[in-house]
């Protein structure tokens, strides 16, 4: 087993202690995530601005404080949602986050009551817009 998946439960723990932080008084639709990345766990919560266009997705701020630390590889993601159905990142962070994961590493989503669903970063977004195509 691999450290990602070995750290899978306490990746999504992390993710659903940063959304009981997360700032959603629009959509009362609270989103926290967490990217393991260099052996650390890096968190984020969704935070909304009443100029929608400029909320914070919480995969992307996990991201962020990831980068900010130094790392630019994530190993797994985590996304706890308030839906009642495992819901996967959104599509910009979808993009967000294959820059820095892997199309094999892991990308759990779990609701708040538990259930659980895990892809991987491939088939969440197969076809990423990346890098090789700045030439």
């Amino acid at each position: 087993m691999s450290e990602a998946a070995g750290r899978l439960d306490e990746l999504v723990e992390a993710a659903g202690e940063a959304r009981e932080r997360a700032y959603a008084p629009y959509s009362r639709f609270t989103v926290g995530a967490a990217v393991l990345a260099g052996g650390r766990v890096f968190a984020g919560c969704n935070v909304e601005n009443a100029s929608y266009g400029v909320s914070i997705c919480a995969e992307r701020g996990a991201a962020m404080q990831a980068v900010a630390a130094g790392e630019t590889r994530f190993d797994a993601v985590a996304v706890v949602g308030s839906a009642e159905e495992p819901t996967p990142p959104c599509g910009a962070c979808r993009q967000f986050l294959s820059e820095f994961t892997p199309p094999d590493a892991p990308v759990v989503v779990e609701t708040p009551s538990g259930e659980r669903e895990v892809w991987t970063m491939g088939e969440i977004l197969p076809h990423p817009f990346g890098p090789e195509f700045l030439s």
